[in-house]
């Protein structure tokens, strides 16, 4: 799977530099059925792997929908809500192992349920002025799954309950208020307010953005002692890598020297 060449299909891909964009592009309303989802998981799968890719920007097509999540009408004709979503989970972000390098989600119009799950797999999230966002599968007699694993422990814990007991409509200003979103955007300069953030991250270190991916991820259920013993003890693979680099000892000199340090990745 080339993912640079993917101008048509579920989802496309566009590369500047080592930022690649990927934009789900499926329908009306950007739905994600199984087949979208492995996809989505290839995709992502080669930006990790990829060395010479340091960032990822995720949006969708259109103005109207980011993404409502799980595709009814795929499952209505078969799509079991249990079957193989591929590699990294549904959407093919949430569940990819060893993601160590920064996502960034570009949320416009409609975000709720899996479609809100998948924009709370990136590490920072744009919105439009006219996002809108809910968690409304307990209206359909289900859970909201990794939502309820990840919102109570990100946003207050009542608020995040609200959200997953009563499935209703929250606005862009509220999802900026709680933190789930970074920054609120006219919807004409969403893209390019992403773009300006990838800009300024694809500028930093990147082994350093790979250690702080790991150890987020990695202390989440730990005591603080237990992980920071393991960072001291280089007992992390990104922080071993870093300590061990020559962008840590650029870091140094450039300190010294008064400029700008050169990463190289290594």
């Amino acid at each position: 799977m080339d993912m640079m060449m993917l101008t048509e299909g579920p989802i496309l891909t566009r590369r500047e530099g080592s930022i690649l964009e990927v934009t789900l592009s499926r329908g009306k309303a950007n739905a994600i059925d199984l087949v979208t989802s492995r996809i989505m998981g290839l995709a992502f799968r080669a930006f990790r792997d990829d060395d010479s890719l340091r960032i990822c920007i995720l949006r969708a097509e259109g103005e109207k929908f980011f993404c409502p999540g799980w595709d009814l009408k795929a499952a209505a004709g078969g799509d079991a809500v249990d079957g193989d979503y591929g590699v990294g989970g549904f959407g093919g972000l949430q569940e990819l192992p060893n993601l160590n390098k920064p996502v960034i989600a570009a949320v416009n119009g409609i975000c709720c349920g899996g479609g809100l799950e998948l924009a709370l797999s990136a590490d920072l999230i744009l919105c439009s002025s006219n996002a809108t966002f809910a968690l409304p599968e307990i209206r359909s007699g289900t859970v909201a799954d990794a939502a309820s694993i990840k919102l109570p422990k990100r946003i207050p814990f009542h608020v995040a309950m609200d959200l997953l007991l009563t499935g209703r409509w929250f606005d862009a200003e509220e999802a900026h208020r709680w933190g789930i979103v970074k920054e609120i955007c006219a919807p004409g300069d969403l893209l390019a307010k992403a773009w300006d953030l990838a800009r300024l991250l694809e500028s930093g270190p990147p082994l350093v953005y790979a250690a702080i991916k790991e150890v987020v991820r990695e202390a989440e259920n730990m005591r603080f002692q237990d992980a920071l013993n393991r960072i001291t003890k280089r007992q992390m693979p990104t922080v071993d890598t870093l300590y061990s680099s020559e962008d840590q000892l650029e870091g140094a000199r450039a300190f010294a020297e008064k400029r700008d340090p050169v990463w190289k990745g290594r």
